[in-house]
């Protein structure tokens, strides 16, 4: 089967797309029908209800852990799922010891509001933050001596610019600072080998580009997790937490980060959408993504709308960012036109694999007819 029978063939698979040009993978992805299976096996168990069906659940969670690793190149035992990013962010954050001298944070000014909330909480126990334009010459200036951690995100949810993270984690690993990348806005449609990129935390999650539900996910280098003892934690982060004996020690992989009583569900269906884009391949979808983004720049800029977003494919990710006066009525607008994005500072178009060439004209025809109704 070649590439565009493939991606015809994966279209069906996602309901939504029968009743709309649904461009909105960066806010909320698309979900697969095989996911109503899963509600449905969900509530069979539900309604016939025995404590034993922890054992199949928690089996379902570790499968979509490996399947999970594998899709980011990281070993097995070095990811952990949680209800949502900041969750996970800020049990990570209670590993470290901010009271000396090496206490600095460096973050961007474009990160998503959890990390500078998060991070001026704990300003409280010595956090110093630093804050650098989203541009990764001046994260790369920012680290010293002093910086304990790099908190970056991969991919602006504003911009749609990413950073270089090979030269984030090479400069940091040289001043003796950890980094974590948020990559929720990229993961699943920029290719990421965790392994290779030597990186020492990666947080993100399946609500977007992976085409799950509501869970996100942290991996952490498999030679740090030996350090790390989280003060905000859970009895299932201890070392036999089925045993229901008060935790002597950690478990000795990832799920030390995890916290307490598990949701499988998010999991499972999740682990629909992740198996349908690992079958396709990452480097498949980030080639299909760039056709289609680059159609939509290009139609941007013969109509005068400006893009925000980088031209350079190594500086993007998977989203056009467009701004012009009334871009949130027209967001509004097209949604009426069953056209649906998302608004963030300016209009946000993020096809996935699942979208083609001719829904892109589709969707820039529209966008000017309604940006020209607008203006009068």
């Amino acid at each position: 089967m070649n590439e565009e029978a493939r991606i015809a063939s994966l279209r069906a698979e996602f309901p939504v797309l029968e009743s709309c040009v649904y461009l909105n993978s960066n806010s909320t992805g698309a979900l697969p029908r095989g996911v109503e299976q899963v509600l449905g096996r969900y509530w069979e168990t539900m309604r016939t209800w025995r404590d034993d069906a922890w054992g199949g659940w928690l089996d379902e969670l570790d499968g979509y852990l490996r399947a999970l690793s594998e899709f980011l190149g990281a070993p097995t035992g070095t990811v952990v799922t949680d209800t949502n990013l900041t969750t996970l962010l800020g049990r990570l954050a209670t590993c470290f010891d901010f009271g000396g001298e090496r206490n600095r944070v460096v973050t961007t000014d474009r990160e998503f509001p959890t990390v500078p909330f998060l991070w001026q909480g704990f300003a409280r126990y010595g956090a110093d933050r630093v804050v650098v334009d989203f541009d990764t010459d001046a994260v790369v200036s920012a680290i010293d001596e002093r910086s304990l951690l790099v908190c970056v995100a991969h991919g602006s949810y504003t911009t749609g610019a990413v950073l270089d993270l090979e030269r984030i984690v090479a400069q940091a690993h040289r001043m003796g600072a950890l980094v974590i990348a948020d990559t929720f806005q990229t993961v699943g449609v920029v290719p990421l080998n965790l392994r290779a990129l030597e990186i020492d935390f990666v947080l993100g999650g399946a609500g977007k580009w992976l085409c799950g539900a509501h869970t996100a996910f942290l991996y952490a280098r498999e030679d740090l997790l030996p350090t790390l003892r989280p003060a905000a934690t859970g009895w299932f982060a201890g070392r036999d937490p089925l045993t229901f004996r008060p935790a002597e020690d950690w478990a000795p992989d990832a799920r030390r980060l995890a916290g307490g009583t598990p949701i499988p569900l998010t999991a499972m269906m999740s682990r629909v959408g992740l198996d349908l884009l690992a079958e396709i391949g990452v480097s498949v979808i980030r080639a299909h993504s760039l056709r289609c983004t680059e159609r939509i720049m290009a139609r941007a800029v013969d109509a005068g709308i400006p893009v925000r977003t980088p031209y350079p494919t190594d500086q993007r990710g998977g989203v056009v960012c467009l701004h012009f006066p009334g871009d949130e009525m027209v967001k509004k607008r097209l949604a009426e036109r069953g056209m649906v994005c998302s608004w963030r500072e300016g209009l946000r178009v993020a096809p996935h694999i699942y979208n083609t060439i001719d829904e892109m004209d589709a969707f820039m025809d529209a966008l000017i007819a309604e940006r020209k109704a607008l203006r009068g």
